[in-house]
């Protein structure tokens, strides 16, 4: 007998569970599924919906082909002064960085790099990055480490304040808001469970000033729960409270006044906050020529 496996359930879920007198039943089959999954140890718990199922099983079966197969992992551009700074550092404090993450770093930081500006990093390790952050923003940049161990307590200088505590820990948060403030730049590296994530996102992105950037790294594994609580926030974007009139207009709702965009990468989370709050959406209409049938 062929074994049954979380694919195969997905699969079943998705082919089986469409007509609305069966739906009942999908969110008790998606619950089972972590018990089943023999290749992942991610937390399946996650799936609710058939719609999840389709996704999974769509991209399971994925038969799209990239542009051009690079021979190892994805290298980032040259000009990258991030890339450079790492690729440079032979000695020293360590720094242990997955290769795609510099251009999704240079991507959402270059804005800040020679501005006055605070930043913190969940998990300081062996303090390599410390450098690299202050050589890639320059001198007017001040980093809050923030790590778990008081060794990490070395790192202090000038430019860097080492804050000990446990990023789970919601007094620690509460405790380190009457410290710091004005954050431009949030990157959590630390213990990477789903659960840290969360609560660190949930105590620190709403204090976070307009214009600032969030980012989470090393979220791993299919059906990760920390994606998942990340995938709400993406389905709070997504808000219409249209109101009666000729063109379409939605009052904006707390989170899209707040929240520019959520980017999703290879374990990697992205959040970028508005530098004006948006109070509607709109969907305006220009020309004069029209198909009737939508008239």
């Amino acid at each position: 007998m062929k074994p049954i496996t979380a694919s195969f359930l997905e699969r079943f879920i998705y082919d089986n569970l469409q007509d609305e007198t069966m739906s009942r039943t999908t969110k008790k089959i998606g619950k089972m599924l972590r018990f089943f999954h023999a290749d992942e140890a991610a937390d399946r718990s996650a799936l609710d919906s058939p719609d999840y199922a389709r996704g999974l099983s769509f991209g399971e079966r994925w038969s799209g082909t990239p542009v051009a197969e690079a021979d190892g992992s994805p290298v980032p551009a040259a000009d990258n002064p991030l890339w450079k700074y790492f690729c440079e550092h032979e000695e020293g404090p360590g720094i242990w960085k997955w290769t795609h993450y510099f251009d999704v770093y240079h991507r959402h930081f270059a804005r800040f790099r020679g501005q006055k500006a605070n930043m913190v990093e969940v998990g300081i390790y062996s303090g390599g990055s410390l450098g690299m952050w202050k050589d890639y923003f320059g001198r007017n940049i001040h980093i809050h480490g923030v790590d778990i161990e008081d060794a990490c307590k070395c790192y202090e200088d000038q430019q860097t304040t080492v804050h000990i505590g446990d990023q789970e820990d919601r007094s620690f948060w509460a405790d380190f808001r009457t410290k710091v403030d004005n954050i431009q730049i949030l990157l959590d590296d630390g213990g990477h469970t789903p659960d840290q994530q969360m609560v660190t996102l949930e105590e620190m992105l709403p204090v976070m000033p307009p214009g600032s950037v969030y980012i989470c790294e090393d979220i791993h594994g299919v059906s990760n729960r920390f994606t998942a609580f990340a995938a709400g926030l993406v389905t709070l974007l997504n808000a219409q409270n249209t109101e009666p009139g000729p063109i379409p207009v939605a009052t904006a709702t707390p989170i899209q006044q707040s929240l520019c965009s959520i980017h999703f990468y290879p374990y990697m989370l992205v959040i970028e906050k508005n530098a004006v709050a948006p109070s509607r959406l709109e969907a305006p209409k220009h020309g004069t020529e029209w198909q009737p049938f939508l008239g």
